[in-house]
């Protein structure tokens, strides 16, 4: 039996979107009918983006930076009247020991993958409440709850999400806006090759069942949908096999 979600209509924002699984997720809710808006630091990638879907719009943002947050998601709601959906996909994964770390580099990671989600959900979150629908959705790490070495600030951005996605999904539960986290487990994205140089992926692959960006877009699609009822919830991805394998 196959399953599709609808979104007909819906206004979707992804952030972080321009690659890996946003990029993936992107493309799969404009087919199903969304209007969706990336939203990257990497401008290559979004003209990558537009050139291959051209009716995905693209803004570039920095979600670390909390004024320009507002400013865009703002300009978002005014040209499109709304926003249903929100995944917080932008995150940085640098490779460092804890005593190699200078204060910059350590806030830039919280500031992106913990700060950025706080800021996002700002933006959003009233309007969702006024009209009693949204859902938001963040991912989270397995690394926040085992570690990793050279990926302390990382692993504490993920594991202090998860904190604020359950804490924050109870304040607004009952105007029907959800809140839910992902941990899609190891996908093969341009992030994960790069905080993983000179790794054999293939033999990762074989061993540890590396997954792709399509694999994840079933799950997000469905905590999109408003067939996922559940709020302040951790949807583990525990990869078995890979979709596109099956």
């Amino acid at each position: 039996m196959k399953v599709r979600f609808e979104a007909d209509g819906d206004v979707i924002v992804v952030t972080g979107g321009a690659s890996g699984i946003g990029r993936a997720l992107a493309r799969a809710a404009a087919a199903a009918g969304a209007r969706v808006v990336v939203c990257d630091v990497d401008r290559d990638a979004m003209a990558r983006l537009q050139r291959d879907a051209p009716s995905i719009a693209v803004r570039a943002l920095d979600v670390s930076n909390r004024d320009a947050v507002m400013e865009t998601f703002a300009a978002i709601e005014a040209e499109h009247g709304r926003i249903d959906g929100l995944v917080c996909g932008a995150a940085v994964q640098p490779r460092r020991r804890v005593e190699d770390m200078d204060a910059a580099a350590w806030r830039r990671v919280i500031g992106v993958n913990l700060d950025g989600v706080v800021w996002c959900y700002q933006a959003v979150v009233a309007g969702m409440v006024r009209r009693r629908r949204g859902s938001i959705v963040a991912f989270t790490s397995g690394l926040a709850h085992q570690g990793w070495p050279e990926a302390s600030a990382y692993a504490a951005s993920k594991a202090a999400l998860i904190a604020f996605v359950k804490s924050a999904a109870k304040e607004v539960a009952s105007h029907r806006v959800k809140f839910n986290l992902i941990a899609p487990g190891v996908i093969d994205t341009p992030q994960y090759r790069a905080a993983n140089e000179g790794a054999d992926h293939e033999r990762w692959r074989a061993s540890t069942g590396v997954g792709t960006p399509e694999d994840v877009v079933g799950p997000l699609m469905f905590l999109l949908s408003d067939a996922a009822t559940m709020t302040a919830s951790l949807l583990s991805r525990d990869f078995v096999y890979s979709a596109s394998d099956a």
